[in-house]
């Protein structure tokens, strides 16, 4: 990847927004300082552009790139696929960040439209505000749950509830996306693959979780009638709060219409995996904050059905969260509960979200 140079951001700009721009300041996000200039950055790593277009106020946008990596990222189309997809569904989830524009790194640094492009970038609006995984941290390591804490919950709910109530009618879709969950390099057998061996896994255990999951798959065929907008990585590091009721959403990137089930159970097997840092077993107030959010979900959608199609998603869920390459420092008997919640679920007919702790051998 060639370095980021305050010049060729400017040029990309101006052709942007077809008038003179200066760039400000560029720093990679996060960072505690920022200069004229990036001499290095990764693939992956957000960089914050602040700019003004001609005598206008000063503007901030975010420019990403995707690393080549395993999860289906090893090829250039498949980073351009999914910076090209976000730019083109970004737009239309609300509260989420918006994109700008879609480009591309030439030899030698020049940021252009795609027809040249070595790798793409995304440009998108930058948002101020913290982690919902911030709430779940401090709860993990003993705080009490608050009123803000439950008004948090109510409110991501809810916001599951109106998007989810916009329909599709395209079974096809709706297959693509089990199969997609089960066999991408993101999600079942991606993330199966990345274990390689490790003292937490038991011999045979993932081949027995792919196999499972392979069963959903046919089984979820005659669920089409379920395709739904939705965000499609629902998680608390995509969720960004700004004060108790103000929130914003990131890299929506999977999928612009799927099943509910993916964003429900992405949020609330969080509250679990937190607790179990914790204690060893969901209680207290992420225990609360769990129940809360399934049974205010199932109350306000009426939609039980969901509960018989839960489990391929809390599987693809959990393996992440068991993964030792994404979770590398998680104690290992939290990760072996996490993965007998992965075959418990997928071994049931259908999810109760009251007998967490039995999936989980607690």
């Amino acid at each position: 990847m060639p370095d980021l140079k305050r010049e060729e951001v400017e040029r990309y700009l101006q052709r942007l927004f077809c008038a003179p721009v200066t760039v400000c300041s560029m720093a990679v996000l996060g960072s505690a300082g920022a200069g004229k200039d990036i001499k290095l950055y990764g693939y992956g790593t957000p960089v914050k552009v602040e700019y003004q277009i001609e005598d206008s106020q000063r503007r901030v946008s975010v420019l990403h790139t995707i690393q080549p990596a395993r999860f289906g990222h090893e090829h250039m189309a498949d980073r351009a696929r999914e910076l090209i997809w976000d730019h083109q569904v970004f737009n239309h989830l609300p509260r989420h960040v918006g994109s700008l524009d879609v480009g591309g790194f030439q030899h030698g640094g020049a940021l252009v439209s795609i027809g040249k492009v070595e790798e793409f970038c995304l440009l998108t609006d930058y948002v101020e505000g913290e982690s919902y995984s911030r709430d779940l941290e401090r709860l993990r390591d003993g705080s009490v749950l608050t009123e803000a804490d439950i008004r948090r919950v109510d409110l991501l709910c809810d916001y599951l509830v109106e998007i989810h109530q916009v329909r599709r009618d395209d079974p096809g879709l709706y297959t693509r996306r089990i199969r997609e969950l089960v066999g991408d390099g993101e999600c079942i057998m991606g993330i199966a693959d990345s274990y390689m061996e490790h003292p937490s896994l038991p011999s045979g255990l993932l081949e027995e979780i792919e196999h499972l999951a392979v069963k959903w798959r046919w089984r979820l065929r005659d669920f089409a009638h379920r395709l739904r907008q939705v965000h499609g990585d629902f998680h608390p590091w995509n969720i960004l709060f700004r004060s108790k009721d103000e929130f914003s959403l990131l890299d929506r990137s999977r999928g612009e219409y799927g099943d509910p089930a993916d964003d429900v159970t992405s949020l609330t097997l969080n509250y679990l995996f937190f607790s179990l840092q914790r204690s060893g077993r969901l209680e207290g107030g992420l225990e609360r904050l769990f129940l809360r959010f399934w049974d205010r979900y199932l109350e306000k959608t009426r939609d039980t059905e969901i509960l018989k199609v839960a489990a391929p998603f809390l599987a693809f869920r959990g393996l992440v969260m068991a993964s030792p390459v994404w979770y590398p420092t998680l104690r290992e008997k939290v990760r072996r509960q996490i993965l007998a919640l992965v075959l418990a679920v997928l071994q049931s007919d259908s999810f109760d979200p009251r007998k967490a702790n039995d999936y989980c051998e607690v």
